[in-house]
């Protein structure tokens, strides 16, 4: 990779760690896979002595206004107007509080898809700062004009930004050399499998849920994720047509938010769910990660239909705690299952073949299952952490630090290890 040049300031701390400043919309306590994964890397950041602050949306009243500080992390959240685009909030304050903080940190963390991305590299520019951007996958929205125009808009606002980032890191190349966003700019992508980690269920606990979702003892498939069209929900329920011959007292189980405000897929998908009324078990949000964990371990298998996703980080979390996963074929989401064989890959939009796959693990259910510690070793904490520290020090160094980080170009080998 170029070496970069040398910066007018310099805010690392007196051990040498640089000072990241991370951007993202949503941050805690709002539960999506990207804002649990940014909020691990921040408190893990900090905890090895490097100072971060996270940039976000003040989504919530029961979050405090303005700074605060969470897990040894310090929060800014920005006041949004009372109007929202899509998922995207309209920020007054934000060129202000974005030129304020990156003139305090060595380095910008920014995390993808976000409206602000175009803002956040202008006022990298104007301070000399470099950007490290993670992209958690493209948008994807519902069909419509008014969706398309959100789009269009916002790839033109990524386009800016990644023509100037120094690196863009994806978590497999599968995914990168299948995106939109990524695939014209492989020679700055940075594959970085994510770190997964995930209490150990409780066996008390999930002997509870299970008795309270499945009285009978059918068994029991989960979904981890929001009602939304990306995600595919309606397949899974579609789908007990098929597994309904063979596991007639089988029970779906639903962790997230299904009553969605920025779209019209839950009302939509009304009549289905009162068709499988009896079958179904919406719990809403799961707050806590132990409450995942003991979700995850309760279901006999964890279906994820997605039309697409960048990784799904909910089926390691879910194999870590010892239950299988089918899996859609999507560039990206397909990866942890074809590294740890723990489930199948079955067709996009095809609740027939989504059907037949969860009755063939239900069946033989100890064929998928694997040894935690044989999935852990593809999603190292200590490797992914180390990683970004190299990608922070590379480019927040006053004086250029040679790190040796592969790049993805179109003739480069495979580097998801």
């Amino acid at each position: 990779m170029q070496q970069l040049p040398t910066t007018e300031h310099d805010h690392r701390d007196p051990d040498g760690k640089p000072s990241v400043l991370v951007c993202l919309l949503y941050y805690t306590p709002h539960r999506t896979g990207l804002t649990l994964y940014v909020q691990q890397l921040a408190e893990r950041l900090a905890a090895r002595g490097h100072r971060v602050t996270v940039l976000c949306a003040h989504h919530s009243p029961q979050t405090p206004l303005g700074e605060s500080m969470e897990n040894g992390v310090r929060v800014v959240r920005l006041k949004p107007l009372p109007i929202a685009i899509s998922r995207g909030m309209v920020m007054p304050g934000y060129p202000r509080t974005i030129l304020r903080l990156i003139r305090e940190h060595d380095v910008v963390s920014l995390h993808t898809p976000m409206m602000e991305t175009a803002l956040v590299s202008l006022a990298a520019r104007l301070t000399g700062r470099r950007i490290v951007v993670t992209h958690h996958g493209d948008l994807v929205l519902p069909a419509g004009a008014r969706n398309r125009l959100i789009t269009a808009a916002m790839y033109g606002l990524y386009r800016f930004m990644a023509s100037a980032a120094p690196a863009l890191v994806c978590h497999t190349e599968d995914y990168a050399r299948h995106s939109r966003y990524l695939s014209p700019y492989l020679e700055k992508v940075v594959v970085i499998p994510p770190f997964v980690d995930v209490p150990r269920p409780d066996p008390q606990r999930v002997r509870e849920l299970r008795r309270a979702w499945s009285p009978d003892g059918g068994p029991i498939l989960g979904f981890a994720g929001r009602f939304v069209e990306e995600k595919r929900p309606d397949l899974l329920i579609h789908s007990l047509e098929v597994v309904n011959r063979t596991f007639p007292n089988v029970r779906v189980v639903f962790a997230g938010q299904h009553q969605i405000p920025y779209e019209s897929y839950w009302p939509r998908h009304q009549w289905l769910v009162d068709r499988y009324r009896d079958q179904l078990v919406f719990l809403g949000v799961v707050p806590t990660p132990q409450e995942m964990a003991d979700f995850y371990a309760a279901c006999d298998l964890v279906a994820l239909p997605s039309d697409t996703e960048c990784f799904a980080l909910v089926q390691v979390e879910a194999m870590l705690c010892g239950t299988p996963v089918v899996m859609t074929d999507t560039p990206g989401g397909r990866v942890p299952v074809q590294l740890t064989g723990m489930g199948r890959i079955v067709p996009c939009d095809d609740w027939q073949a989504l059907g037949g796959a969860i009755v063939e693990i239900l069946r033989d259910r100890p064929r998928f299952v694997k040894p935690a510690a044989e999935i852990r070793k593809h999603f190292s904490v200590e490797e992914t952490m180390a990683r970004y520290e190299e990608l922070f020090a590379r480019y927040a160094a006053r004086e250029a630090v040679d790190v040796s980080l592969p790049s993805l170009t179109p003739s480069a080998p495979s580097n998801t290890d």
